[in-house]
């Protein structure tokens, strides 16, 4: 390992460290992450100010709200016919003082990203993310990065770009593996330990699973978010992107990253030492704490997410992944080995089902079963370590109308 790349995320490297308040970009401010991440910045005002923020641009009250009370100078949606509606909300909260700069269009958080500030959190959902990824990057930002997806689907561009220590992840499995990986050299590293709720599946065949539903999927044992990232949580699809993201992040090779669930969600992630120590990240389920990691290190934010009492009792359990029932993390890996467009034909086939799925046209196992044949139809992936932007555009394209199509196929089938 000696001879490895430097990883994208390194805990023993502080990249551009600051005095004073740090100026925060918050990108997706109105999805969880961002709220959560503004929270932690209200109850901070001595150690962040927050300078911009982006979001789609369909909560545009509370984007408003947000805008005022952190005083940012720029707002930005990707939907431009947000903004009158932005506007007017703007100015019920502001009254007759001066309006925040306003930018609109699917380049408006890439331009965001790009200005100036300490670090930038991408809390941006799905790989719409990448865009602005690569313009933190470029630009020399620190990047607190909850949107893994611009990771899967671009990785060698993101490498291309980052520079030792730069980023700092943001996903809780992450966050504790970088602080894990803070008590040793990567030479000291047997393996990484990904640890799993289950999610609301846990325990289930894929027989018993053919007919669970939307509903049933949307209701997570352990963590609230998004509707996309729980039902990718009910698959365990996110497991397999944070195995990519692992392999990316911290260089370690896909055959030394297990994934092991864990129903409780207390430890959020192990790694394996050489001399047969593990080191396990544990805190109640509460995403302030790897966000307060993003944007703060190397210094820990007082009081940023509960502790446990560890005055009562309670019991840990760790269980063997099911990989018949949820075969997403195994076709994860091969994708990442695989390299190229493969992950990003992964990802893209995915959304578009997980789409297809909330809305009634595909049954929960039919996501799998649709992403595995559109990556298996895409074969040889384009790109290699020379990919392009272009390659993942053209290869995202591509995926989700495969996916559509067999989707559309399969529905047509159910109702002959």
């Amino acid at each position: 390992m000696s001879d490895s790349p430097a990883p994208l995320a390194d805990p023993h490297i502080a990249f551009d460290p600051s005095e004073g308040r740090r100026d925060i970009v918050v990108l997706g401010s109105t999805g969880s992450i961002g709220t959560q991440a503004i929270d932690l910045v209200l109850r901070n005002p001595d150690r962040f100010r927050v300078t911009a923020l982006s979001a789609a641009g369909g909560r545009a009250g509370l984007l408003a709200e947000q805008a005022r009370r952190l005083g940012v100078r720029t707002v930005a949606v990707a939907r431009e016919e947000a903004v009158p509606v932005l506007r007017e909300a703007l100015r019920e909260q502001y009254g007759s003082e001066p309006l925040p700069e306003i930018l609109a269009g699917p380049d408006a958080a890439t331009q965001v990203a790009a200005s100036d500030c300490h670090t930038v959190l991408n809390g941006i959902t799905g790989s719409i993310g990448l865009a602005p990824t690569l313009a933190a990057l470029e630009a020399g930002r620190t990047l607190a990065l909850a949107n893994k997806e611009s990771l899967i689907v671009g990785g060698p561009l993101v490498k291309a770009l980052a520079k030792p220590g730069q980023i700092i992840p943001v996903d809780s499995e992450h966050a504790a593996l970088f602080q894990a990986l803070a008590a040793g050299t990567r030479a000291d590293v047997r393996k990484l330990v990904v640890t799993a709720s289950g999610g609301p599946f846990r325990g289930r065949t894929r027989e018993e699973l053919a007919h669970v539903t939307r509903e049933d999927a949307l209701a997570h044992p352990t963590w609230a978010m998004g509707p996309v990232i729980t039902v990718n949580s009910a698959t365990l699809v996110n497991k397999g992107l944070e195995v990519i993201e692992a392999h990316l992040l911290y260089d370690i090779p896909f055959d030394r990253i297990e994934v092991v669930v864990h129903p409780q969600s207390y430890v959020h992630s192990m790694v394996e030492f050489t001399d047969g120590s593990t080191l396990a990240q544990a805190t109640p389920p509460d995403m302030r704490g790897p966000i307060a990691i993003g944007i703060g290190w190397p210094d820990r934010v007082p009081d940023a997410a509960p502790a446990f009492d560890w005055s009562k009792a309670s019991t840990w359990e760790f269980l063997p992944l099911d990989t018949e029932a949820f075969p997403s993390v195994g076709l994860a890996r091969h994708v990442g080995q695989l390299g190229g467009t493969a992950p990003a034909v992964f990802n893209a086939a995915n959304e578009e089902c997980v789409e297809a799925f909330l809305a009634g046209r595909l049954p929960f196992n039919g996501i799998m079963d649709t992403v595995t044949a559109v990556v298996t139809e895409h074969g040889t992936p384009a790109g290699g370590t020379s990919l392009t932007t272009r390659h993942v555009l053209e290869a995202e394209t591509w995926a989700r109308a495969r996916a559509r199509e067999l989707t559309a196929k399969a529905t047509a089938e159910a109702r002959a």
